[in-house]
């Protein structure tokens, strides 16, 4: 199973942002970008790859500790930003400290488990909305320019609502190939926070 650790966003955070995401989406040159589906939202705060059967009982026993062990806190969606100019997100606003913290201790459970989390790049907050079409060394010099969906994501600050769910997600690929189509997110399991 290839699985994932995430916060994900309730229903009226989702669709606060949608109606934004609309208005970028009718920007000039949003047709070069493959918009992410509002089903798929979420933080991810771990990304455990593929994960052997056997494995995902531990898996779930650490992360349930895990969620026990953290508290709720707020958040928010705000802002966004850019990787690399190939994908185009929505970032986090309120208690990121406490998403911080909660990311380092999913990263951990995974590895209680005996599951190794990609960490190949710092913690960094983010829902992503878009990535570029093209992909490689050559499509680099045709990518869209995401100046005029950053200048419109800066002043973004939705409602604020309070986080109390650790989620084990498992993501399913499109069957043509991880380069077309959306992929579909189904939570494997759920704990509360702070039990």
């Amino acid at each position: 199973m290839r699985l994932f650790v995430a916060v994900l966003p309730p229903p009226a955070a989702v669709g606060e942002l949608g109606l934004f995401v609309d208005g970028l989406t009718a920007i000039e040159g949003a047709g070069a970008l493959r918009w992410t589906g509002r089903p798929g939202w979420h933080f991810t705060l771990a990304f455990l790859g593929e994960v052997e059967e056997e494995r995902v009982a531990p898996l779930e026993r650490a992360l349930a500790r895990a969620a026990g062990e953290a508290r709720a806190f707020r958040l928010s969606l705000k802002g966004g930003g850019h990787f690399g100019g190939r994908a185009l997100w929505a970032g986090a606003g309120g208690d990121t400290g406490a998403l911080r913290r909660l990311a380092a201790s999913a990263a951990d459970a995974a590895r209680e488990a005996g599951t190794e989390p990609d960490t190949g790049l710092p913690f960094r907050p983010h829902l992503t909305l878009a990535r570029t079409r093209r992909h490689g060394e050559r499509a680099r010099a045709a990518e869209p320019d995401l100046g005029p969906y950053l200048a419109a994501l800066a002043p973004f600050a939705g409602t604020p609502w309070t986080v109390d769910e650790l989620a084990l997600v498992r993501s399913n690929l499109p069957e043509h190939g991880p380069g077309g189509g959306r992929p579909r997110y189904e939570t494997v399991a759920a704990w509360p926070l702070g039990r």
